[in-house]
């Protein structure tokens, strides 16, 4: 069988040369990532989602005593998801202000956690250390999507299960993410965090070292009083949109409100007096071979 083709990273002739641009530094982009999700306080945004946790802990059939990793935890959703079915929970997450606001949130509801500051494309954690690996909203914004599968899969015994909750390109935080990066464009190169939420990247990350990947398309619904009580409360604690409008100028700022609203408006199925505006994310759950 022929090898496949693959495009050579310079091409030249007699009368010019063709040079693709340098890769992307990752490891700039995702200390910039770091610094971005610690502003503000996505705690007040990620305690809404709280459901979400609770519904990928039934897809991969949690079982009581089963050792589980929530990875890039934030605030723990899926951490507590886990502990409330008698699991034994390791937390991590590379911002230590999420991490002390899940623990927090465990100590409350009188769970036994492990918290473990960590970067999901460096565990620090033996091969096969796992039965379950978890992420909700999480290991999708590493900027290297192939170290992450790869450390996922190699944390996690033979037969083990990995739990992913991710937004999909199409649905409503796909739009909000591209309609942000028109005003605040993301850096060239970096893959975007929303391809983990399409069943065939998944199958492209995963498929090769996985027996079995089971996909489905979830809906969670944002609640909030207004468009504009939306964007007061993104804008102040969800450090991508909080970044976004402290990178702009007034003016700048007052086209990406004005745009937000437009998007939040259109989306809204709620009437006039109120907002839900449903939010499409992919659940999947990937069985090790």
């Amino acid at each position: 069988m022929n090898a496949p083709m693959r495009r050579c990273p310079s091409i030249q002739s007699d009368s010019q040369s063709i040079t693709l641009p340098p890769p992307p530094d990752l490891e700039a982009i995702k200390q910039r990532q770091q610094a971005t999700w610690a502003s503000g306080d996505y705690a007040v945004i990620g305690t809404t989602l709280q459901i979400v946790g609770e519904s990928l802990a039934e897809a991969v059939d949690l079982h009581a005593g089963e050792r589980v990793l929530d990875v890039a935890a934030g605030n723990g959703n899926a951490t507590l998801a886990a502990a409330r079915r008698f699991a034994t929970v390791t937390a991590t997450d590379y911002v230590p202000h999420l991490l002390d606001k899940a623990a927090t949130r465990a100590q409350a509801n009188g769970l036994t956690v492990e918290f473990r500051l960590a970067d999901v494309e460096s565990l620090p954690f033996a091969d096969g250390s796992f039965d379950v690996a978890l992420s909700t909203f999480g290991a999708m914004f590493a900027p290297d999507h192939d170290r992450t599968a790869a450390e996922l899969l190699r944390v996690v015994r033979p037969g083990g299960r990995i739990g992913l909750a991710a937004w999909t390109p199409e649905g409503f935080i796909g739009q909000l993410f591209r309609l942000v990066g028109t005003h605040v464009p993301p850096p060239a190169g970096v893959r975007s965090p929303v391809r983990w939420g399409d069943e065939p990247y998944l199958v492209e990350l995963f498929g090769p070292h996985a027996t079995d990947i089971q996909c489905r398309r979830r809906t969670f619904n944002f609640r909030y009083h207004s468009a504009a009580h939306w964007i007061e409360v993104f804008r102040t604690y969800y450090g991508p949109t909080h970044k976004a409008f402290a990178a702009l100028d007034s003016e700048g700022q007052a086209r990406l409100h004005s745009d937000l609203l437009n998007l939040l408006e259109s989306r809204n199925v709620a009437g006039p007096s109120s907002l839900v505006v449903p939010s499409e994310y992919l659940e999947a759950v990937i069985t090790r071979h």
